[in-house]
């Protein structure tokens, strides 16, 4: 029931977020923007509550893919709140509710424990920061495409009342710069306990998924050091992420396939 309940609270934020950037809803702007937000924070709660018990069982750790998927839903929940603050992103915020739903509902039903082994302290912290981490960089690719559309939009000149719901470019552009810093500050940390909490990384099989997640750091680092200096943005910052994304998701979900092929651990 509770999965339902979080599709509801998450799907009725998002229409109401937009609701606020629709002339059409101007009179009743401020009671869907308190309605959004409320039913959006009740939202979280829940799933935080829900997921935090399915993910911790027995002193270890439950990930299954559905869990995964669930936490990223969390993150898209959570963004789409900060980004909510700035009225033209709420729009965006829409969308990344609308996915945050389906995400929900999809995936908190699973009640499965695969994964589910004793860990220690350390090894929970840096599995926990890595699938953080992923998530929050799997939110910026959505806000990259997002972007994407947002700009071939622009050079078409499309007119239309849908354009209320896109916030300024240059907006769009700092909240993924924004999660990419964010992004890359967790990827460090979940890079560097690996190194420092996991043991014989290469005889567990584990090597090239540090080494894709080096990679992956190394476009995000250039693509934040990029901006500063340079000014990057535009396609050229989209792409650059999302290239980076795609070395991020080699590295998790590559491993992981390759190594339940092999019937290996994977951590």
């Amino acid at each position: 029931m509770s999965e339902i309940t979080i599709f509801l609270l998450y799907l009725l934020a998002a229409l109401s977020f937009a609701g606020t950037r629709l002339p059409r809803f101007t009179a009743q702007a401020n009671l869907l923007l308190i309605a959004s937000f409320l039913m959006l924070a009740i939202g979280i709660v829940l799933h935080s509550q829900h997921l935090y018990a399915t993910i911790h069982v027995n002193h270890g750790l439950n990930l299954s893919m559905a869990n995964t998927a669930s936490m990223i839903g969390l993150e898209l929940a959570l963004i789409a709140l900060i980004a909510a603050l700035e009225p033209t992103l709420r729009g965006i915020s829409a969308g990344l509710l609308v996915l945050g739903a389906l995400v929900a509902l999809v995936t908190l039903a699973d009640n499965s424990t695969a994964g589910n082994t004793p860990m220690t302290w350390q090894i929970r912290a840096h599995v926990l920061s890595s699938l953080l981490s992923y998530g929050l960089i799997t939110v910026g690719a959505i806000v990259a495409l997002y972007a994407m559309v947002q700009e071939r939009r622009l050079h078409a000149r499309k007119l239309s009342s849908a354009n209320s719901l896109f916030a300024p470019l240059e907006t769009t552009e700092r909240l993924l710069f924004g999660i990419a810093g964010a992004g890359f500050a967790g990827l460090a940390l979940s890079i560097l306990s690996g190194l420092a909490f996991v043991e014989n990384l290469f005889a567990q099989h584990l090597a090239h998924k540090t080494v894709f997640s080096i990679l992956a750091l190394g476009v995000f680092g250039a693509l934040l050091a990029g901006r500063f200096f340079a000014g990057w943005r535009g396609p050229r910052a989209v792409k650059l992420y999302l290239g980076g994304y795609l070395l991020l998701c080699l590295a998790y979900f590559g491993t992981r396939l390759i190594l339940e092929h092999l019937n290996l651990s994977w951590s």
